[in-house]
């Protein structure tokens, strides 16, 4: 695996592409910064875009019994509306798209943990929840790969959307052009993947490829799609991805030595203990690949999942299950 379909990212503009935080500043992303010869990125600052300067009075989320809002408490000033408009727009303007990376705990960008106030005094922050752009990208697009620069520090998070990002950035290449040998292939090459993922709806994409109701392509390509979200939309359990490569042992056991098994049964083991990313374990079979030239396993995205050069085992240290 060696030839990656470029993924279309949408990503705050405040993230390593301009100083244009509330406070004049940009956020620096060790992630953004290695994903930027590999992606192409789509900038954007909900913020900026509906008129707020830089720099800027801050807003917040304001919640009351009726409604949520989005307020500058300086000013007064209620941007929720601009806000709305804005998001709608830009997310429908979107060509195509295969994730989202969003500064977290904004009020505009934020996913989730974004503070929620009764006010606009000095009162404690009552609740968290979700910005208004952020929010309406996962209402817009869920399942998709979307998450902020701070849980991308952590290593099984970071590994989960890269995969899901490749892996629908390859799928959008196939279904432009909308061939079904193409789709064939493609449910194929991932199948250890999907496998990994979710089995049962592993098995429900087999057999929408397989077609027996002889739709047309283009339904057939839709249906797939709702159901490979579906299939990695939440990271595969690390007891599945042992499964998985144990699997795979099993094509080069005859031509291993006792201590090449030995340190690769040691590393599923440091995996499984969190101590080591999937990463480094995938790592010692594509060793294998390279050396003994299996043709079915060398098609195996699960081996390559996405580009090597981003392969990184650096953690923030929050654990695996974060």
């Amino acid at each position: 695996m060696s030839d990656f379909e470029k993924p279309i990212v949408v990503v705050s503009k405040c993230i390593e592409f301009a100083q244009c935080r509330y406070n004049g500043l940009s956020i620096s992303s060790e992630v953004v910064k290695a994903l930027k010869p590999h992606v192409d990125f789509v900038p954007v600052c909900p913020e900026v875009e509906i008129g707020l300067g830089v720099p800027r009075d801050p807003i917040r989320v304001v919640s009351t019994k009726e409604t949520r809002r989005l307020m500058q408490p300086s000013t007064g000033a209620d941007v929720t509306s601009k806000m709305l408009r804005f998001a709608e727009s830009f997310l429908e303007s979107l060509a195509a798209v295969d994730g989202f990376i969003l500064k977290s705990r904004s009020p505009s960008c934020g996913f989730k943990d974004v503070k929620v106030f009764s006010g606009m005094g000095k009162e404690a922050a009552m609740a968290k929840g979700s910005g208004f752009f952020g929010g309406a990208v996962l209402e817009r697009f869920p399942g998709y790969p979307a998450e902020d620069e701070g849980r991308l520090l952590n290593f099984r998070i970071r590994e989960h959307f890269l995969t899901s990002l490749y892996a629908r950035a390859r799928f959008r290449a196939i279904a432009q052009r909308g061939e079904m040998k193409d789709l064939v292939e493609y449910h194929a090459r991932n199948k250890f993947l999907l496998m990994a993922y979710h089995q049962k709806e592993m098995r429900i994409l087999g057999r929408i490829v397989a077609n027996p109701e002889k739709k047309k392509v283009r339904a057939v390509f839709e249906e797939y799609e709702v159901h490979l979200r579906s299939a990695l939309a939440n990271p595969p359990r690390y007891t599945s991805c042992i499964n998985v490569l144990m699997h795979a042992l099993g094509y080069f056991s005859d031509g291993l030595s006792r201590s090449e098994k030995a340190f690769f049964l040691e590393s599923l083991e440091k995996y499984r203990a969190g101590k080591i990313p999937l990463s480094a374990t995938l790592s010692v079979v594509s060793s294998w690949l390279a050396r003994f030239k299996n043709e079915y396993l060398e098609k195996q995205t699960f081996f390559a999942p996405y580009p090597e050069a981003l392969v990184e085992i650096s953690d923030s240290g929050k654990g695996r299950d974060l």
